[in-house]
């Protein structure tokens, strides 16, 4: 039965891709149990193979205090409706998805990535680590989990089953079967974990704390403790502010790269020798085109996936080195679904998700933490001047305007740039938001306005060939969207 605490409309905790809510007043372990039997109920026993054996779960959880409780209802959940489960304990995200296509099963993975520490979640896949998302399950799971916390789960003639299963080791091992570091050049490695996952992943990988040979790497551990409250900065990278720590300690230690990982270490962000950011699209079209070069070395013709805010650098890039490209729309679902499509060897986005065929179509921060690693140990160049070849372009970055009439704001966009062509000929295109592009003509220049799901705002990206003119069509956007008469302004 449901308490006081226990939401009845569950669009605010059951997203699009994945569950994610504060603890307990949103998430706690009855809807849990209830997630989880629906998900049984949906997803699992219909797609159950009977040849296979019993149907089973594999679940892993981040280093949240309010992680074991959670796995422990979830596991109940699941029991009840018949579904056994597989726990292996403390893992990242990528670890989770990788014992989902080692194991060739579903899983379950409770965390809240980069979220402060009241939240946790889950994120939930299907057999191979194929995502399950709003358009394939979750909002049958999200129906169906109301009705059994309005009411009773049923309770299958067969009950489930839990064991665990140790799986550090073996995602170890697997990522260091893709990507050979033995014999690259010395190199100092600062990594910030932020007190997330990084911190359990990173010395098994990268170290020998699996029992694994050592690489030719020091690793110079930054915030590696295990602790779900965070309490040297949020681990979210994405954040500039967050990196601070990372940029100060590269350049302290003379360390040839930084590297950090968001909460659940399924994204990495680099930081050169100087303490400079290396963009997310720069990473995109160094790890594309090793992937490009391996793959025609082996005579196929690559496919790489991009969402549409990554660099022009990209498909740029790969489509010089014999590859072909497809832009996706922002979000990982998007990006999954073309990559399995298309069989790609590799996509990548704007927000540091990078997705590999050979892991399971799925993203791993840390496969391209090791791309990066293997890259930078095979030259005698620097990171900065390594990255200066996939990074010719001026970009804005991401910049968020709260405005009162988003329609509105975004038609005088395409009035003034489509309409009336103040910048000369454009093509535009609405895959996402709407992107107007002029990049075919001088000066070069592209920008793409798309509205936040949740909430008032718009989101702009520019890019050009030099920083002038993106700085100039950034700033006439930006007039246009938070012109007095729509009230709007800067986030």
């Amino acid at each position: 039965m449901t308490d006081a605490t226990t939401p009845r409309d569950l669009t605010s905790l059951i997203k699009a891709y994945d569950v994610r809510g504060v603890v307990p007043d949103e998430f706690n372990p009855e809807v849990a149990r209830a997630i989880a039997a629906a998900l049984a109920d949906v997803v699992i026993l219909p797609e159950h193979d009977a040849g296979k054996g019993r149907p089973t779960v594999v679940i892993g959880h981040d280093m949240r205090a309010s992680g074991p409780a959670l796995v422990a209802a979830f596991a109940d959940g699941l029991a009840v409706r018949g579904v056994d489960a597989i726990l292996i304990g403390l893992c990242s995200t990528d670890g989770l998805y990788h014992a989902s296509g080692a194991l060739d099963l579903p899983g379950a993975m409770f965390t809240a990535s980069h979220n402060p520490a009241k939240y946790n979640g889950i994120k939930m896949c299907r057999s191979g680590a194929r995502p399950v998302s709003e358009i394939s399950g979750l909002a049958q799971v999200r129906d169906l989990t109301a009705t059994y916390l309005d009411g009773e789960i049923p309770v299958s003639d067969v009950l489930g089953t839990g064991s665990e299963r140790e799986m550090l080791r073996a995602y170890a091992e697997f990522l260091r079967g893709l990507v050979d570091l033995s014999g690259i050049r010395q190199l100092r490695v600062v990594v910030d974990a932020g007190n997330g996952m990084g911190g359990y992943t990173v010395p098994a990988v990268l170290e020998d704390g699996a029992g694994l040979p050592r690489l030719p790497l020091e690793i110079i551990p930054l915030y590696f403790e295990l602790d779900g409250t965070f309490p040297n900065h949020e681990a979210n990278p994405l954040e500039p502010k967050n990196l601070v720590d990372l940029q100060a300690a590269v350049v302290a230690h003379g360390a040839d790269i930084g590297i950090a990982f968001d909460g659940d270490a399924d994204r990495c962000f680099v930081i050169d020798e100087n303490g400079d950011p290396v963009s997310p699209s720069a990473i995109t079209a160094l790890v594309g085109l090793r992937e490009v070069e391996r793959e025609i070395a082996a005579g196929r013709v690559p496919t790489v996936i991009h969402n549409l805010i990554v660099s022009q650098v990209v498909p740029d890039l790969i489509k010089a080195a014999g590859g072909r490209t497809v832009r996706t729309r922002v979000g990982h679902s998007f990006i999954k679904a073309q990559m399995a499509e298309n069989d790609a060897v590799f996509g990548g986005e704007h927000s540091a998700h990078y997705y590999f065929r050979d892991f399971f179509f799925a993203d791993t921060g840390m496969l391209a933490a090791m791309h990066v690693l293997s890259a930078l140990g095979s030259t005698d160049a620097s990171l900065s001047r390594l990255a200066e070849a996939y990074s010719p372009y001026a970009a804005s970055g991401e910049i968020n305007s709260r405005v009162d009439d988003v329609a509105a704001a975004r038609g005088r966009v395409v009035r003034a740039f489509v309409d009336d062509a103040v910048a000369g000929p454009v093509t535009k295109d609405e895959l996402d938001g709407v992107t107007i592009s002029h990049w075919d003509a001088q000066p070069r220049w592209w920008f793409n306005l798309r509205a936040s799901n949740t909430e008032p705002l718009l989101r702009l990206n520019v890019e050009a060939a030099d920083q002038d003119v993106m700085e100039r069509i950034r700033d006439q956007v930006l007039a246009l969207v938070r012109s007095a008469d729509a009230a709007g302004g800067p986030v």
